[in-house]
């Protein structure tokens, strides 16, 4: 149970700063495209000052309550595996590393937006996070690729993918801030990722969820490897397919959210028509009273 709230609420934290970032960024971009520079960090858009940086806050308390669970799951042991030390007691502290590389970086962006003495340049914020996004891609590989559960190693490789899409579009943001398609893509990759934190936790520890053939063990901890299995082959096929297809299910999902996030977002801010025109008049209306066979031209200066 402890895992599955867990999961529940690392969703909840990272689909909402993913919808926060892709609101403020599009909202950034309408109210004026040309000097448009992506930023790793948007202010609150509240009256009172101090509640502008209430996000990263949110972020911080949220970091530390993951690295909080992620360090006491690894210390929860295995009874499955006797006489040498269980895989989830390391991919856990990886997962705890990587958790506090982000926090530190959270930490260090607060302290340059709310005063004047650490100033981080955007630039900066972005490699440093592509790289903690890239850490994670190495770590969750490596925990699928030696967990004993099929399906707890489809979820991590899942979850390894979006976090290398993730390291890639903050790549290309620090080298070029002005790619807003990179900066709303980046927008996206973190709702997909708090869809499939949940995905994962619903397909592994909710009976309802797993999938056919597929149990959980009873004398194992939740949370830590192996927990849940499939019996037979089979079973481990179809699982794995219906993993693929509810991820492009949730890749679906984020795409329709992307689209009315910025139609909303546009229709609220006003979106500036550059280069546009008026249509002609017709006939019924600017040419009435006047012969329609007939068009009047500037006479020409024949004093030439």
């Amino acid at each position: 149970m402890a895992s599955l709230l867990s999961h529940i609420f690392s969703s909840s934290a990272l689909f909402s700063l993913g919808l926060y970032h892709l609101v403020l960024s599009t909202r950034s971009h309408i109210k004026s495209p040309q000097t448009y520079l992506a930023k790793p960090y948007h202010p609150f858009p509240f009256p009172f000052p101090r509640f502008r940086h209430l996000p990263l806050y949110l972020i911080l308390l949220s970091l530390l309550l993951s690295i909080f669970h992620q360090t006491l799951l690894s210390s929860l042991s295995d009874p499955l595996i006797k006489g040498r030390t269980p895989v989830h007691h390391f991919s856990s502290l990886q997962s705890a590393s990587v958790l506090f590389l982000f926090f530190l970086l959270t930490l260090a962006l607060l302290i340059s937006e709310s005063t004047p003495l650490f100033p981080i340049p955007s630039d900066l914020i972005f490699t440093i996070a592509s790289a903690a996004f890239a850490l994670h891609f190495f770590v969750a590989s490596a925990s699928s690729s030696v967990q004993t559960s099929s399906l707890q190693a489809k979820c991590e490789s899942i979850a390894a993918l979006i976090s290398a899409s993730s390291s890639l579009l903050t790549l290309t943001l620090a080298y070029n801030p002005k790619l807003y398609v990179a900066d709303l893509a980046l927008g996206a990759s973190i709702c997909l990722k708090g869809l499939w934190v949940l995905q994962t936790g619903l397909s592994l520890y909710v009976e309802a969820f797993i999938p056919e053939g597929c149990h959980r063990l009873l004398d194992v901890v939740s949370g830590v490897e192996g927990s849940t299995k499939c019996d037979l082959e089979e079973s481990t096929l179809r699982a794995v397919a219906l993993l693929d297809l509810v991820f492009v299910l949730h890749v679906t999902f984020v795409s329709v959210i992307v689209v009315i996030a910025y139609a909303v977002v546009a229709k609220a801010v006003g979106v500036r028509r550059i280069g546009s025109y008026e249509a002609l008049p017709t006939s019924s209306a600017g040419l009435v009273g006047l012969d329609p066979n007939h068009v009047q031209m500037k006479a020409f200066n024949q004093d030439v």
